[in-house]
């Protein structure tokens, strides 16, 4: 049996204008609460703002300015993103 899953890249690899869902949060326990508390959370619809280091996404109707760091990723399922 084949499960397709929807392609997963970091976040920074969007480009401007285009969306995704937060597919998964990688770090430590404490670095993923400081992103959740940031309103980065698995489901959550994102949009690159725009591209960069650090980059402007939109979540929830918010511009956040983020740079990842090597401590933690945003990984984004491209495709159709969550209502």
């Amino acid at each position: 049996m084949i499960v397709q899953t929807k392609p997963q890249v970091p976040l920074e690899f969007l480009l401007s204008g285009q969306t995704g869902c937060i597919g998964q949060l990688i770090g430590s326990v404490e670095e993923i609460h400081r992103l959740e508390e940031l309103g980065l959370r698995a489901g959550r619809r994102v949009e690159m703002v725009q591209t960069g280091s650090p980059c402007i996404v939109r979540i929830d109707g918010q511009k956040l300015c983020f740079r990842e760091a090597g401590k933690f990723r945003v990984l984004v399922d491209l495709g159709d993103p969550a209502p």
